[in-house]
């Protein structure tokens, strides 16, 4: 039997194998869809129908998560590996129809990944006391972010092709996988665990926050897509619009750790609709100043609080979930999220070829942010106070009575 990981092993690994899962599989795409449009490969139509088809793998990934015939430990290795492979291959054809397929792959080992690091590790640091750590393994996401921007900045700096630039991303990629799968030691179990079928494990699933976490997929997406096309747009230089993702991931990185320290003093539902709020008023910010300082503000808005919804929106099902059922309640949310992101970036290229902006995507994304994060305000669960997330209710929360 592996020994029981030290509590800086788990947040080290979950911080790391979200960093690779989420901020390079997931999003090393941005950063380089300019610098493939600079290479002549892809349109924004092309770039809309590789993130939608990437976003498709992760709706299935979400859906089926929690049904994968295979241990979890086993799972989770082979989606890091998977992740790593997918992004090397990127840098190594030119073939749109095999990139659709990579980009897919991507998609659904990103989301297993998700879902086995919010359920496993987000709950050991829970049963061990130290939930303000869960903040720093979400951190991974914008560390991947901000690593993979920087990368992105010094390739443009030095003339470096996006092919070469995904072949480098993907090494870097590799070469983690096969730490972070020799280490992945006893925090994930090895054995697949035992089907639960009786009705009294499952509990209800709460579609107001399954809705809003859908809305807000939809609403981050459209930046995190395009964020840095749409600064190239006013600023050609890549010396200067490439700082917009790193700072969105420096943002994203930063928050989840601030965030985490909330618990003590407001709900789960209150940070979030916050920071659905201020979501909502960044892809404002382009709209009404199209400014390269307001493309920063808007990186800066929706990268600091898109991973605070996500931690909140996995400490929630956690919080209302009997324990086990938790994972199934994450992937039903991970599948709302994912559906927000297929529809995001094809609304927002329709948009764009109908108008020639991104306004009209901005606006409307902006008004689901703003109707949703009320919504969240709404009822007596709004109100429960704590951060436990071990499946349990912390003895400062009120009864869980939403019926939506």
């Amino acid at each position: 039997m592996a020994p029981a990981p030290t509590t800086f092993r788990i947040t080290l690994t979950g911080l790391a194998a979200l960093a690779l899962a989420m901020g390079i599989g997931r999003f090393a795409f941005t950063p380089l869809l300019p610098m493939m449009q600079a290479d002549g490969l892809v349109s924004i139509a092309d770039g809309g129908l590789l993130a939608a088809v990437h976003f498709l793998g992760y709706w299935l990934g979400a859906v089926v998560a929690a049904r994968v015939p295979c241990p979890p430990r086993l799972l989770l290795q082979l989606s890091l590996l998977a992740i790593a492979a997918s992004t090397i291959g990127m840098g190594l054809t030119a073939d749109m129809t095999v990139w659709l397929v990579l980009r897919w792959l991507a998609g659904v080992c990103s989301a297993w990944t998700l879902v086995l690091v919010s359920n496993y590790y987000v709950s050991l640091l829970a049963a061990r006391g130290r939930p303000a750590l869960q903040g720093w393994i979400f951190a991974g996401v914008g560390t991947g972010i901000c690593i993979a921007g920087l990368a992105c900045l010094m390739f443009m700096a030095w003339q470096v092709d996006s092919a070469r630039s995904w072949q480098l991303l993907g090494v870097l990629s590799l070469l983690t996988a096969i730490v972070l799968g020799l280490g992945a030691g006893a925090a994930v179990p090895a054995n697949r665990p035992a089907a639960q079928s009786q009705a009294a494990d499952r509990g209800p699933l709460h579609w107001r926050i399954v809705i809003a976490y859908g809305v807000m997929g939809l609403g981050y997406i459209i930046p995190a897509t395009y964020l840095p096309v749409m600064g190239r747009e006013i600023v050609p230089d890549p010396l200067v619009f490439g700082w917009s993702w790193p700072v969105f991931g420096a943002a994203a990185a930063v928050s989840t750790v601030f965030a985490a320290r909330l618990h003590a003093r407001y709900s789960n539902r209150q940070v979030w609709a916050v920071a659905q709020a201020v979501m909502a008023a960044g892809l404002l910010l382009p709209v009404l100043y199209p400014h390269i300082a307001t493309i920063i503000a808007a990186g800066l808005c929706v990268g600091g609080t898109f991973m605070i919804i996500t931690m909140i929106g996995m400490k929630e099902a956690h919080r209302i979930a009997p324990p086990r059922d938790v994972m199934r309640h994450i992937a039903v949310m991970t599948a709302a999220f994912a559906t927000g992101q297929m529809l995001g970036p094809l609304f927002a290229s329709a948009t764009y070829d109908l108008t020639g902006s991104f306004s009209a995507a901005l606006v409307a994304a902006s008004g689901m942010l703003l109707i949703t994060a009320f919504s969240l305000l709404q009822g007596p669960a709004a109100a429960a106070v704590g951060s436990r997330t071990d499946g349990g209710r912390a003895a400062t929360q009120q009864p869980y009575e939403d019926v939506t």
